[in-house]
């Protein structure tokens, strides 16, 4: 018995083995694809007539890192314009999907289906199609060409991310602490403040992930609302792209994932183990 209770618990160990082993090979593999973009972008960034099928540059040169900082460069307005977007619309999109994200993870009434159905049409229609049939009333209520037209628009793709999300995190929500919250004498702010945003807060993290980044990255919708007046890294970065200057365009690329990938650091405790938004709460 005790043999075979040996042979077993070697079985088990083994297959343990095998399963970190797997593990640790998948996540390695997944780092290299993610990686091997970064470095081609890297190994052109500093290139100087590197021409197939050369291995490697016959020289390095920092001109496109110069170009990107000169005087004359629109990096810097483009970098500026993204950013004040990219938060604008993280902001308002979490301040407008909270109501809406509680009362569909939170209550079953008549109609729910097909109110979780718009909430998702953005996603299903082509986005030059919104961006067309919305750019219309933007030229004639003067939205057309602005910072606030396009973070208007932004919004049309990122709140299908932001309500689902949020609306999931309600689905396990307990609002019985707001109850005992309120009945010791909390006000509504304090309850909210205290209780329900602490507890739905790797929530919010997660969703304003993805409107930052969804907002960050859109170009169709940025360059027909913004009517080639509202400069964005997207923009710029694909107008760059149609020239012959692939050093320019690696080092821009770069620049433009940057912010992306510095978020995603800074955020990643909220995506997975105890304090993400699909395993678990916050604390309250």
């Amino acid at each position: 018995m005790s043999k075979s209770k040996a042979a077993g618990q070697a079985k088990a160990a083994s297959g343990e083995r095998l399963r970190r082993g797997l593990h640790y090979a998948a996540v390695l593999l997944l780092i290299i694809l993610l990686m091997t973009p970064l470095l081609a972008f890297l190994f052109n960034a500093f290139s100087f007539r590197w021409f197939y099928p050369q291995f490697f540059p016959n020289e390095l040169s920092l001109r496109a890192w110069e170009s990107i900082f000169a005087a004359n460069s629109k990096v810097p307005e483009a970098l500026l314009n993204s950013t004040i977007l990219a938060v604008g619309v993280t902001i308002s999109s979490v301040i407008i999907g909270l109501p809406a994200a509680r009362a569909l993870g939170l209550y079953s009434f008549r109609g729910k289906r097909i109110v979780e159905f718009l909430v998702i049409s953005p996603t299903i229609v082509p986005g030059i199609a919104v961006a067309m049939g919305l750019n219309i009333n933007f030229i004639r209520w003067g939205l057309n060409g602005n910072l606030l037209g396009v973070g208007l628009v932004h919004l049309v793709p990122v709140m299908p991310y932001v309500v689902l999300t949020l609306a999931g995190v309600f689905a396990n929500y307990d609002p019985q602490f707001e109850q005992q919250a309120r009945s010791l004498g909390a006000g509504t702010l304090a309850t909210f403040w205290h209780v329900t945003l602490p507890a739905i807060f790797p929530g919010i993290v997660v969703a304003s992930l993805f409107a930052y980044l969804i907002s960050w990255s859109q170009y169709i919708l940025t360059f027909l609302i913004g009517a080639g007046q509202v400069i964005t890294m997207p923009v710029l970065l694909f107008s760059t792209a149609s020239g012959t200057n692939n050093a320019l365009t690696a080092a821009m690329s770069l620049v433009f994932v940057a912010p992306a990938i510095l978020i995603l650091v800074l955020t990643a405790r909220y995506l997975s183990g105890k304090s993400s938004a699909i395993g678990g709460f916050g604390q309250i």
